[in-house]
């Protein structure tokens, strides 16, 4: 471990081929529908594994100079495939929709290198550079800890990969006993605040999965529910705006079930639900 932090001869032809390799990964796994809500989908859209990436920079490094120009040019290179293998694959324009977003932060890279190269003093100062660093990876960890709690294996990956660096980054970046334990320290603190925040505020997905219409018609005097209540909430309600009623649903977890609407009468519909983190597919059941 600690000769990724600091004993890696990190040449330029080392930069340039793992910006390569990294940004034609990332494309890929963007192009593959099963992957996207998965951990290895995740390099595609959030920050914890490029802290990863400039942080190995930094820390190999020979110069604040050097770390700021290597930190930029990898990033201007790997950033930018991600999205030209999706454009050349799906003859879609990502790059132009998508880039102008993250070439922010590639130009950020210059002065973020230069400043996190000084970590490397072994200083108390160095703490301050690394708790914004750490604090960014609390809230990915946080955000994939919800992710999983609704979408269960899924995630898990990523969630104990943020677990992980939160704990080794004090651990190896620093030499100096009191400055580890006081940077330690912090990463429990965001981990416990994340787990807290994350299980006293559980992800819900909140959506209108049904019409009442020309196929089905039901109002506020017929009755919807689930048969495995630890899916969620649903409930029948009533949109002025375009006078129209709706089966509505508080969804808790990822997974299969069914609910069910009751007119007055007693006829009942059942419908079976497949529950996804923004998502869901319904389909009646029939015979009954």
């Amino acid at each position: 471990m600690k000769k990724i932090f600091g004993d890696i001869n990190l040449t330029w032809k080392k930069i340039i081929i793992a910006s390569i390799f990294i940004g034609v990964y990332g494309g890929i796994v963007a192009l593959i529908p099963a992957l996207k809500y998965t951990s290895l989908h995740t390099i595609d859209v959030t920050f914890e594994v490029w802290i990863l990436f400039g942080i190995i920079i930094i820390m190999n490094s020979k110069s604040a100079k050097e770390s700021a120009l290597k930190c930029f040019f990898f990033f201007l290179i790997s950033q930018p495939l991600i999205y030209l293998v999706q454009d050349i694959v799906k003859q879609s324009h990502l790059f132009i929709t998508y880039y102008r977003f993250w070439i922010i932060w590639t130009i950020g890279c210059i002065p973020m290198g230069y400043i996190g190269y000084y970590i490397k003093k072994d200083k108390w100062w160095g703490l301050l550079i690394l708790t914004p660093i750490l604090i960014l990876l609390g809230y990915h960890y946080m955000n994939y800890l919800s992710d999983l709690i609704f979408n269960f294996p899924f995630y898990s990956l990523i969630v104990i990969f943020c677990l992980v660096t939160l704990i080794i980054y004090p651990l190896y970046m620093f030499k100096n006993k009191k400055i580890k334990i006081v940077g330690l320290t912090i990463s429990i603190l965001i981990i416990i605040v994340g787990t807290i925040l994350s299980i006293v505020n559980p992800p819900i997905y909140s959506t209108d999965i049904l019409s009442s219409g020309s196929k089905y018609q039901f109002d506020n005097t017929y009755r919807v529910y689930f048969i495995d209540k630890k899916y969620g909430d649903i409930n029948i309600k009533y949109d002025e705006g375009i006078d129209t009623w709706f089966v509505h649903a508080e969804l808790k977890k990822r997974g299969k079930t069914k609910f069910i609407i009751e007119s007055p009468d007693g006829t009942k519909k059942s419908f079976k639900i497949t529950i996804k983190r923004d998502t869901y597919r319904i389909k009646e059941i029939k015979n009954e």
